[in-house]
């Protein structure tokens, strides 16, 4: 399976007769996300990472997904710490899936198991946890983790059905932010997109209603609040080049750096 999804390199179903014998050191070094500039992220997710990252959403055509920002350039992850720490409370699910994925070859009517054989905790040493138990069967860790994947596909479905209605409310505008370095150098940062506040206060009644009902009104204000993380970006880069920060409606610079590309889809 050829790299894909930002950061699996070689994904493979899993099975006893490949992994019998293979153990996940999963540990807390998240070192293979170091050149990614944003993650997919569900909305479930959105009132923890609202008070660290910048959630935006990405996407073409009819499917849009949210994201965090980690970074203001292509291939930079302000987040991940030298030593492969993670710098903020809040470690998205996309990440700490990782190095497990689920693949669906009929559209996502049924799912497959697949891991990352390139991750660096895979071994044959025992280290960790096995994937299988003595009797060839799944271990409890591998349940678990298919429980986990299980539901984040339920999440993510439930995300797509939020992100169409910001698009059938056309709530969603196109969004740039522009950083200007003590070089004098600017960066620009665009292909992605917030709700506009103005648009959702001219929303006829018995739709802010549905909203608040549904309790997406709460993730809308989620999203909404994370833009002043923008901000924060200034305090990850080098301190040799502190920074401003304007958003929404501020020029890119020639040569901006797009957010990273965000898939529709979380499985393989």
């Amino acid at each position: 399976m050829a790299k894909q999804l930002m950061i699996y390199e070689s994904a493979v179903p899993v099975s006893n007769g490949r992994h019998g014998n293979w153990s996940i050191d999963v540990g807390a070094d998240f070192g293979f996300s170091r050149a990614i500039n944003s993650v997919p992220l569900t909305a479930v997710e959105f009132p923890a990472a609202a008070t660290e990252y910048a959630i935006i959403f990405a996407g073409t055509g009819d499917v849009v997904t949210p994201a965090v920002l980690l970074g203001v350039r292509d291939e930079e992850n302000l987040y991940l710490a030298e030593d492969g720490g993670w710098r903020a409370r809040y470690v998205p699910a996309f990440l700490r899936r990782y190095p497990f994925v689920f693949s669906s070859r009929d559209e996502g009517k049924t799912f497959t198991l697949c891991i990352d054989e390139s991750f660096s905790g895979f071994n044959q040493a025992g280290k960790g946890q096995a994937l299988y138990d003595p009797a060839e069967k799944p271990s409890q860790y591998t349940q678990n983790v298919l429980k986990f994947l299980q539901q984040y596909q339920v999440e993510f479905q439930r995300t797509q059905a939020f992100c169409r209605k910001l698009k059938d409310l056309n709530l969603l505008e196109p969004m740039r932010a522009q950083i200007s370095l003590a070089s004098g150098e600017k960066i620009a940062l665009s292909g992605f997109m917030a709700v506009d506040r103005a648009r959702l206060k001219t929303l006829p009644s018995d739709k802010l209603a549905e909203l608040v009902k549904s309790d997406e009104m709460e993730l809308i204000y989620s999203h909404l609040l994370s833009m002043r993380n923008f901000a924060g970006m200034r305090e990850r880069l080098s301190s040799a080049a502190p920074v401003t920060t304007v958003a929404n409606g501020a020029e890119p610079a020639p040569g901006e750096a797009r957010a990273a590309a965000v898939k529709g889809e979380p499985a393989a």
